[in-house]
């Protein structure tokens, strides 16, 4: 299995990588002197860690995917980029990773001389993603531990520059990645992206109850496709269900941050990674990222 996961190993900084392992799934080189930068184990559960050069973290889960919850994050992340905030964006989805499309990014990491990885950045935002470690078009069959290696060495081996916050783009689910992400690191608070539909809300009712349990700050939901209004008589409809997710965070004393309308202009610049706060940053349907990074700032 492992001879089909095509590293992109043509980084200047070394010649080859190591072979893939358990134990180091990217294939970061490991020079004398240098560890790798992982916690060790430790019996019971772990000790929360700190990132180096990141002062905040901020989750962006759905626990269901399809909801936006990529677009969320990138769109969220610029915002507080653009209040004038120096932000990262890690992207936590080992297997369908979504930031480098959306930031137009593309290439391959180096190391800096400790070993690390070092971001990609675009519009002023450092980024890492799997995404930049293998072919686009290439799937990764890992199983469990070598997916959780691989979030460790996502989380613990890049090397950041300072930064106040780093917003985390989740993966759907409420399994290994997303409670070993919750119990690793001290997190500031966590957003859940749902559509209003009962289908989505039921998932993020259980990401809601799962922050809960493992001690992880609510910040509020974001109701995302939450209407759409027609460009030519400007009649709104709710087309997935009408305040859907004002109901869930009424039931679990949320606040709802805002609501996204369902617009075409945000999946068309999604899908050419100019993001709708970087090509129409004064729109209206730009405003509810505002919104939501505003909420982040004045989060305590």
């Amino acid at each position: 299995m492992l001879s089909k996961i095509k590293l992109l190993g043509s980084r200047k900084c070394f010649s080859t990588w190591s072979i893939l392992a358990h134990e180091n799934p990217l294939g970061i080189p490991r020079f004398a002197g240098k560890p790798n930068s992982i916690p060790k184990a430790s019996k019971g559960l772990p000790i929360r860690q700190k990132i180096p050069n990141v002062s905040n973290i901020i989750l962006i889960s759905s626990a269901k995917g399809g909801v936006g919850k990529s677009t969320v994050s990138v769109n969220t992340a610029l915002a507080l980029n653009s209040l004038g905030k120096k932000v990262g964006i890690l992207d936590a989805d080992i297997f369908g990773p979504s930031i480098p499309k959306l930031m137009n990014l593309k290439g391959e990491p180096r190391l800096s001389s400790s070993g690390k990885l070092l971001p990609l950045s675009n519009y002023g935002v450092q980024t890492m993603s799997m995404g930049y470690l293998i072919d686009e078009k290439q799937a990764i069959t890992w199983r469990g531990l070598m997916v959780m290696k691989a979030l460790q060495q996502l989380l613990f081996e890049v090397e950041w520059s300072p930064i106040d916050y780093l917003v985390v783009d989740m993966p759907p689910g409420t399994g290994d990645t997303q409670l070993s992400i919750g119990q690793l690191l001290q997190i500031t608070g966590a957003i859940i992206v749902s559509t209003p539909q009962d289908i989505a809300l039921i998932d993020a009712v259980k990401g809601i109850t799962m922050f809960n349990k493992i001690n992880i700050p609510l910040i509020g939901m974001v109701q995302n496709m939450s209407h759409f209004i027609c460009p030519n008589c400007k009649h709104e409809s709710h087309i997935f269900k009408n305040k859907g997710a004002e109901r869930v965070a009424l039931e679990n004393n949320l606040k709802v941050l805002s609501s996204i309308p369902l617009n075409e202009e945000i999946c068309v610049q999604s899908d050419v990674g100019k993001p709708i706060v970087i090509s129409d940053p004064n729109s209206e349907i730009a405003k509810p990222y505002f919104d939501i990074a505003k909420a982040i700032v004045d989060f305590k």
